[in-house]
């Protein structure tokens, strides 16, 4: 059965996951992974969210203030085994209700050009490609992306 549980960055199974996604971005990634790194360090993220497949956990994401009514997405990943089953989309739906809950009103994220599920997923639940933002503008392998949250 799946659960999804918000938390904090500071949950345990929340910073297992995060050690199997670093790993997996390394490869991905290639020379460039100490540019995306660090980016994304999870000390201070109050709003994560982990998804558990009967007590297992298979899923991470969260997100944090990119500006006023705007948030970032981070950290999304299903573990290898897990993929396919609508875990992604859940974990984000969840990520996006509660930003929602939290009075923002735009949802944006950065992925990586290597990442063609992932870009696939975020374009089927209403993300559109858009110019790279923050520390992302000017970077070619990043592929940035928004939606409105309503």
């Amino acid at each position: 059965m799946i659960a999804i549980q918000r938390t904090t960055s500071d949950n345990e199974d929340f910073g297992k996951l995060v050690v199997q996604l670093d790993a997996y971005l390394a490869i991905l990634d290639g020379d460039d992974h100490a540019f995306y790194a660090q980016f994304n360090k999870t000390s201070l993220l109050k709003n994560a969210v982990i998804c558990y497949d009967d007590n297992v956990a298979v899923g991470i994401g969260a997100y944090k203030e990119f500006e006023p009514k705007v948030a970032e997405i981070k950290r999304m990943y299903t573990s290898p085994e897990h993929r396919g089953k609508g875990i992604a989309k859940a974990i984000l739906t969840e990520l996006e209700t509660w930003a929602k809950e939290e009075g923002y009103t735009t949802s944006i994220l950065e992925t990586g050009h290597m990442q063609k599920d992932a870009i696939g997923l975020y374009q089927k639940l209403g993300y559109t490609i858009t110019e790279n933002f923050g520390q992302y503008a000017g970077i070619e392998n990043s592929v940035c992306m928004r939606k409105t949250l309503n």
